[in-house]
This record gives structure tokens, sequence and C-alpha cells, in this order.
């Protein structure tokens, strides 16, 4: 016998399904049955295109990735340190609250109550936050470097800040907060923000 040939189907629109999936259910919540239903395709069709389930989550979780980064790339291309940290902020409360989509962040929402076997999920995706940490505390020392921010200034402890309050934000949008509260969030937050506008009223900044 003959096999017959696997159904076509849109990859990119599958993979879209996936992301959804695992961002409302997590990884270990998320089986292969409720995968191939969601993405219109049967399992030899997703191992075929994707590999294993780890495969798809690494796949599902670059294209998120993919879709989210131009707010990071908005903030690191800011004048100022104060303006960077505030666009990435802003750019985090609305991407968290942005209509049709699940509220929060896929590389938070995904990883969350994994077991021990899968641990390596987990920690993927806190590799992948440790890699925005990393580009905005690189912002930072630029901004060091530049004169923009005083010379002795805490980078490390600057990237952690706002990284940490972005997570917050991700973490509230998920538990329900609406886009209106966690802009307000970003603005308190930047009172404390360092910078050449940090006299400069954070609601009048964000407006």
């Amino acid at each position: 016998m003959t096999r017959g040939r696997v159904r076509e189907f849109d990859a990119g629109a599958a993979l879209d399904q996936a992301v959804e999936l695992f961002w409302r259910q997590g990884y270990e919540g998320t089986s292969v049955a409720q995968l191939t239903a969601a993405m219109g395709i049967n399992p030899p069709s997703l191992y075929a295109a994707f590999g294993s389930k780890r495969e798809l989550f690494s796949a599902a979780t670059d294209r998120f990735i993919e879709g989210r980064k131009h707010y990071l790339e908005r903030a690191l291309a800011e004048p100022t340190a104060w303006s960077a940290a505030r666009q990435f902020l802003v750019g985090t409360a609305e991407a968290a609250t942005e209509p049709g989509r699940p509220a929060g962040c896929f590389t938070v929402q995904a990883a969350m109550a994994c077991s021990d076997t899968d641990r390596e999920v987990a920690l993927a995706m806190a590799e992948r936050r440790l890699a925005t940490r990393l580009a905005m505390q690189r912002r930072f020392e630029q901004a060091v470097a530049g004169g923009d921010l005083a010379s002795g200034t805490d980078c490390v402890a600057l990237g952690r800040y706002v990284t940490t309050v972005a997570e917050g934000i991700n973490v509230q949008a998920a538990s329900g907060a609406g886009r209106e509260e966690l802009l307000g969030v970003a603005e308190t937050a930047m009172i404390g923000m360092p910078g050449r506008e940090a006299r400069q009223p954070a609601a009048e900044a964000i407006r």
C-alpha cells in the first residue's frame, strides 16, 4: 500500500494557534491532542512539521518574540535612558492587554507550573527574559558612556528594576488588570527612574 499524502496546511497559522494554546494553558497543561485539534492537523503532521512537543513550543516561543520585539526595539532606540525605560514599560502594558490575545506575556505564562521533568522549559523562558534585561542594561550603560546617566549609575540594578516592573505588569494583566491601570503602574515606576526627564511628571511624559 502506498502511504497517503500528508494534508497540506498553513504552518504559520497553525503555529499561531499553538502560541495561543501554550500561552493560555502553559506548556505542561497543553497536550498534543489539544494542539492538533487547535492547529487543525493530525499528530503525524505535527511531528513531521515541528518535531516534538518541546520543539513546537520552542518554535511557538520564537513566533511570539518575533511578534513582540517591536516595542523593545522602539525602547532601545529612544534618545535618552529615561525615555527608553518609559517606552519599554508603556509598550509592555499595551502588549499585555492587546485585544484578542491572551493577557500577560507568553514567556511568563507558558512556563508557569512546570514540574521538574519540564524544568528546561522554565529555564528556557527565563533565558528569554534575561535577554531582555541585558538589552535594557546595555542601553543604560550606553547612557552612562554618553553622559545621559550619571557616572557610577548601577546599570545592572536599573536593568533589573525596569524588567521586574515589566514582569509585574504582565502578571497583573494575566490576573485581570486593565490597560489604564497598568499604564498607571508604568507611570508610577518612572518616578524612581533617573535621567534627563526624571523631573518631568510621568503622566505628562507618557501622553
